[in-house]
């Protein structure tokens, strides 16, 4: 059985949706497990326990949330070096951009020496005036879609040994 690693931090609820689509489409594999944690509730125990990575945030403020930053903080020197070479992906939940948040995480990664199996996922709600900002999300079905898509890819990748 192999362990994907779900860490993710949501505010307005659409990265929160971005994650469950692609838990939902992850969990069909067989002989995956996947284990979600809130990113204030994960920790390197969490990281050296699992076999594939899924990191989703909203971008706020042209980053990564504060959120994934503090578990990353956490998380990175008690794992750096005995992760080496696994296997992540990312999604980010933004108004009009998003490669910010994208590029943090990708640093981490490096650092971490993991491997991106897949191209980040940005979906971009449009939000930009700050009731937007700080309004509930619904992420479209399209989008979705490619979540699932993207959990199924990594936990079929995983499942299968392919990384």
């Amino acid at each position: 059985m192999k362990t994907l690693l779900v860490v993710h931090h949501s505010m307005t609820g659409g990265t929160t949706q971005m994650v469950e689509a692609a838990m939902h489409a992850a969990r069909h594999e067989d002989g995956i497990e996947v284990v979600a944690r809130r990113a204030f509730d994960a920790g390197a125990t969490d990281v050296l326990s699992a076999d594939g990575y899924l990191f989703a945030t909203p971008e706020n403020l042209a980053a990564m949330s504060g959120a994934l930053k503090d578990f990353f903080d956490r998380a990175y020197y008690a794992a750096l070096g005995r992760i080496n070479g696994r296997p992540y992906a990312a999604m980010v939940c933004a108004g009009t951009d998003g490669s910010m948040a994208v590029r943090q995480i990708e640093r981490v990664a490096t650092g971490w020496r993991l491997r991106s199996v897949a191209e980040p996922l940005i979906v971009r709600t449009g939000a930009q005036t700050p009731q937007a900002i700080l309004a509930p999300k619904h992420i479209a079905p399209a989008s979705l879609r490619q979540c699932a898509d993207l959990g199924q890819a990594l936990a079929a990748g995983l499942a299968c040994g392919v990384f």
